[in-house]
């Protein structure tokens, strides 16, 4: 049984996109994206500096931008997902990347909403100095029982010892004073408290902009980073991508279910390492591939005939 899943802000690094562009029409299409973004995602992906393109508003779309092409190139085509893919998630922003693969949103659907999402994000996060924090190890209850203490959300729980603590600089500076026992501390170089209440102004803006899309149900099993179920109608994914902005990331969710389903392989979107990283740790045994560069299609194509089209654990096949 087969995953894709798509990571979140903070995998870009400069050029990333430089080797994509090289494939045929892909130039045409992320210009014509470009469009439907009002970004010029070509420049950033290749020339752009590390600080331009941590802007949430430039960063936001050009991952979902890079996710999806990564994912056409593989696959042939976004449609032929049912047949090739037997199970999709996005870690925050990248949950965009997997409705589109999923088929709840189009391609234009989905950056069109990530672009406000990204302009929403970046001007919450304007109005008040918030920040995140990683916590790596320490016992996870003491983490959670700390970050609540410290009048904290746990942002990103990510599973593997790793937990994301966010909320004002204050609040972060005297966390980092008085940390969790055996934990260090990691501040993000991020531009605010993402999927927390300091968000709640974006969700409004998006779940406005959202008004006009009309998303299908998904082809493929979809999770959810809210609880990691997996999410069968459209409609209500398209809800929980709006709501999501302002809470908590369940990643570590979404790997246990993952786990219940029996999946054999996982491949991880460009720019890719950071969820196939957390899946050495969480999901032991299973075969996974970080596509970097188009010279990891092949290798992805050869996973995909090998484990895709497996029944989900506690099923049978009949025929």
């Amino acid at each position: 049984m087969l995953v894709i899943v798509a990571p979140g802000q903070g995998a870009q690094v400069p050029g990333f996109l430089s080797p994509w562009l090289e494939l045929p029409g892909m130039t045409e299409t992320f210009a014509s994206w470009s469009e439907v973004t009002g970004l010029d995602l070509v420049r950033y992906g290749t020339t752009a500096d590390a600080d331009e393109i941590r802007d949430t508003a430039v960063a936001q779309p050009l991952l979902v931008g890079a996710g999806l092409a990564a994912a056409s190139a593989l696959l042939g085509s976004l449609p032929a997902a049912p047949h090739q893919v037997d199970a999709t998630a996005g870690h925050s922003v990248g949950e965009f990347t997997a409705a589109a693969l999923a088929g709840v949103l189009s391609p234009e659907e989905a950056l069109s909403l990530v672009a406000e999402r990204g302009r929403g994000m970046a001007d919450a996060a304007a109005r008040t100095e918030t920040g995140m924090t990683a916590i790596l190890g320490g016992d996870r209850e003491e983490v959670l029982a700390a970050i609540e203490a410290a009048g904290l959300t746990p942002a990103n729980d990510n599973g593997s010892g790793q937990i994301v603590a966010a909320g004002t600089a204050e609040r972060l500076a005297a966390f980092a004073e008085n940390p969790p026992a055996r934990a260090r501390l990691r501040p993000l170089s991020v531009a605010g408290a993402f999927h927390t209440e300091h968000m709640a102004p974006a969700v409004e803006r998006v779940r406005s902009a959202a008004e006009a899309t009309t998303p299908s149900d998904p082809t493929v099993r979809l999770l959810s980073n809210a609880d990691g179920a997996v999410v069968d109608s459209g409609a209500e994914y398209l809800d929980r991508l709006v709501s999501q902005i302002s809470s908590p990331v369940r990643w570590d969710a979404c790997t246990r279910t993952l786990s219940d389903l029996g999946v054999t392989a996982l491949i991880e979107l460009t720019p890719a390492g950071t969820l196939t990283g957390l899946a050495k740790r969480a999901l032991r045994g299973i075969e996974l591939l970080a596509v970097k560069t188009p010279d990891d299609l092949e290798r992805a194509g050869a996973l995909i005939k090998e484990h895709a089209g497996a029944p989900a654990a506690g099923t049978t096949q009949e025929g």
